[in-house]
């Protein structure tokens, strides 16, 4: 029986775990076949509070991962694969093993939407990126290109233009689905251009993005196009289908926080991007976990 079952190990469930197991809360991690959330995906990272000279993604999470561990946190390194938050103690399905919980925090993060293509997976972190608030001054003065038409690449054009000599927003239909608001900004930004009606076949490059070969959706015509960067903007996908007959979630899948941190079931809280769709920053992610750690020591301290 633990106190805490926390469900994810990106900044916002290890912040979690070095609150609870700090507080002399039995916790236990469910940390995931891949652990450590999106910042694995990463190379480094300047806007983390702490780190002067920035610090890789991946060593950001085995410090938190550790941190954690040093105050007792116990963590296992394998995928949720069933809840069940209708008696208590909750329950969490981890393989063959099922824990149980007199609490549990649920920050397995949201992923990013990506293209599918191997040169995509292959270049991540050496010119592709999902992140224009995390990696937009690594390519100053440079070239870069946004895919998607939504609210998210328009935002993510609008913060590379001010650091890149120029972007290009790909859309593979011939108006933009994002609000007008952003479009109108968009459209006056003299750094911010639009190649409508295409779709990336391939991002070229053999040691980082050298360009992207495109394909007219209308007429099949293929061309290329020399770019520096090229930042995949079609959506993020919260990490919540294990909980879809659990807990309270929006038409789009995120869960449905009252009081900043607290889930449609009592006991069961939530923190990350699996209800932040706003911000998705790594030091939003950590303090809602420090949030939600406080709460749940309150939560157990007056069961």
């Amino acid at each position: 029986m633990y106190d805490v079952i926390i469900i994810g190990s990106g900044p916002a469930g290890l912040t979690a775990a070095t609150y609870t197991s700090r507080a002399k809360l039995k916790t236990l991690v469910v940390a995931g076949a891949m652990w450590g959330g999106q910042l694995m995906l990463t190379t480094e990272v300047e806007n983390f509070p702490g780190f002067k000279e920035g610090i890789l993604g991946p060593d950001l999470m085995d410090n938190m991962w550790k941190q954690a561990e040093r105050f007792g946190a116990e963590l296992v390194f394998d995928d949720a694969t069933a809840v069940d938050f209708s008696s208590k103690p909750f329950k969490v399905t981890v393989g063959s093993k099922v824990y149980e919980g007199k609490s549990v925090i649920v920050a397995p993060g949201a992923s990013a939407r990506w293209l599918g293509l191997e040169s995509e997976t292959r270049l991540r972190g050496r010119g592709v990126s999902v992140c224009a608030t995390c990696d937009a001054a690594f390519f100053k003065d440079k070239k870069a290109v946004v895919v998607g038409g939504g609210d998210s690449a328009i935002e993510e054009a609008l913060a590379l233009s001010k650091f890149v000599r120029e972007v290009k927003v790909i859309h593979r239909r011939d108006k933009l689905r994002a609000s007008k608001i952003l479009q109108e900004r968009a459209f006056k930004d003299p750094k911010v251009g639009f190649i409508w009606n295409s779709s990336v076949q391939e991002i070229l490059g053999k040691d980082r993005v050298e360009g992207i070969r495109l394909r007219k959706v209308d007429s099949n015509e293929e061309f290329e196009l020399t770019c520096d960067a090229v930042f995949i903007a079609i959506g993020h996908k919260p990490n919540t289908e294990i909980f879809k007959d659990q807990i309270e979630l929006d038409e789009k899948g995120y869960i449905i926080a009252k009081d900043e941190t607290k889930t449609s079931v009592e006991g069961v809280f939530a923190a990350g991007d699996v209800e932040d769709y706003r911000y998705r920053q790594a030091v939003t992610a950590a303090g809602t976990g420090c949030k939600v750690a406080l709460d749940a020591q309150k939560y157990l301290e007056g069961a």
